[in-house]
């Protein structure tokens, strides 16, 4: 047995759950696709600058959870604990905005790291699928994306999913919310830590989870009583396409969100059923991110949707993903020029579209088969010296049990139609 295991707080994917996480990213992706978001991908880590400027300095990510180092260069690199920053990095860095057709709609799919106590549904590695359009401010393009992402959870089968819906709002209004915020959490009894946080960034007083912390919120001014005509009148729209495609959602006005980047537009999607852990995914608008990170004015809205709650989300309902067959045939020779014959009968199955797999290592008729079952496949064929001599295969049904003799030649036309 090795010696290594997994660091704490990370997990491996391995068949057969694999599929599952497969099909989760493929349900995000799919509509994404159709609605001219072109797939992006970015490097593991990046400068912390980047982090510490876009996410946000008192944030707890960047704080407390971000893994930062340094390299034998001197340069002071994280990895990446979210997908936004890098995203609009590297459409800064390629000058994408300048290319005449903005929105800039980018997906992308890969692993985030955040040093954080490990529990069920919070790992310190874990996998989001996300998407951005970048250089627009129109509500129809945050109705959108939230549009798209209740598509993408109801076609996994997914319905014990809520949409909580909030304006954070801008520039002009959110600074006198967030003075009077202020003065009604220095009218509270809060650890040292928590009011350090207040003075920098209220909001984030507002995400704290403890009991103790949140009982005192009770009493705490909205930030929808701040809002200023332009955002009210932005939100309402927001609301109101939603609405008429469909989406239910709740309004929530004390729902902020991790990260200091966020503007008017703010939702999360949550699941009732994963305990306190119950955010599948979430995002918002960012109009000021570019120019936090040194680009030019690009208001921009986003989400992120998280593999791995999504994945324990559909174990909450009971729901197994329709997945497809990893193998269709299965071939099982019994000696050398049988074993010659049909793999090429195989490779010959795939190159046709035909998911098919092979007897390896020589096994006797017995271990064959049961290969053959585990494998999950509809058909196997099995060919022996007798069945060379006469020039045909073996094809067994493994549903029915029925077996018939196919001709050698015949075998590819005839699983094709079969399995059409």
């Amino acid at each position: 047995m090795s010696t290594f295991k997994a660091p704490k707080g990370t997990y491996d994917l391995l068949p057969p759950e694999s599929a599952t996480y497969l099909a989760v990213r493929e349900a995000f992706s799919a509509p994404l696709r159709d609605s001219g978001y072109g797939y992006v991908e970015t490097p593991g880590f990046e400068n912390v600058e980047l982090f510490a400027r876009g996410v946000g300095e008192s944030t707890d990510i960047v704080t407390k959870e971000m893994y930062a180092f340094e390299t034998k260069g001197g340069d002071r690199l994280a990895l990446r604990p979210e997908g936004t920053a890098s995203v609009l990095r590297a459409a800064l860095e390629a000058s994408l905005h300048k290319q005449g057709n903005l929105p800039v709609k980018l997906w992308y799919s890969g692993s985030y790291y955040r040093y954080e106590r490990p529990q069920k549904g919070r790992y310190r590695h874990f996998s989001q699928v996300g998407a951005e359009a970048i250089g627009a401010e129109d509500p129809a393009l945050d109705a959108e994306l939230i549009i798209l992402a209740d598509q993408a959870y109801r076609s996994l089968g997914l319905r014990n999913f809520r949409i909580l819906l909030n304006s954070l709002g801008d520039q002009e209004c959110r600074p006198v919310y967030r003075s009077a915020l202020q003065d009604f959490l220095r009218g509270l009894d809060l650890d040292e830590d928590t009011l350090r946080r207040a003075d920098i960034n209220p909001l984030r007083v507002l995400d704290d989870k403890r009991p103790q912390v949140r009982e005192q919120l009770a009493g705490a001014p909205l930030l929808r009583d701040y809002l200023c005509d332009a955002c009210k009148r932005y939100h309402e729209e927001v609301r109101e396409l939603i609405t008429a495609a469909g989406v239910v959602f709740e309004d929530d006005p004390r729902l902020v969100r991790g990260l200091d980047y966020y503007t008017r537009t703010t939702f999360e999607f949550v699941h009732d059923g994963l305990g306190s852990q119950s955010a599948v995914g979430g995002g918002g608008r960012y109009d000021g991110l570019s120019e936090m990170i040194g680009g030019p004015s690009l208001p921009s809205v986003g989400w992120a949707l998280g593999v791995d709650r999504t994945v324990l989300a559909l174990e909450a309902e009971g729901i197994a993903p329709d997945l497809p067959a990893t193998t269709s045939v299965f071939a099982v020779p019994l000696g050398e020029e049988a074993r010659r014959v049909l793999f090429a009968k195989v490779t010959e199955l795939r190159k046709n579209g035909v998911a098919a797999d092979f007897a390896y290592g020589g096994k006797g008729l017995k271990a064959a088969m049961k290969a053959a079952n585990r494998s999950g496949a509809r058909y196997t064929l099995v060919l022996g010296e007798r069945d060379l001599a006469e020039g045909v295969v073996q094809l067994k049904d493994m549903e029915s049990g029925e077996q018939t003799p196919i001709g050698v030649n015949e075998v590819v036309a005839e699983l094709e139609s079969r399995l059409a």
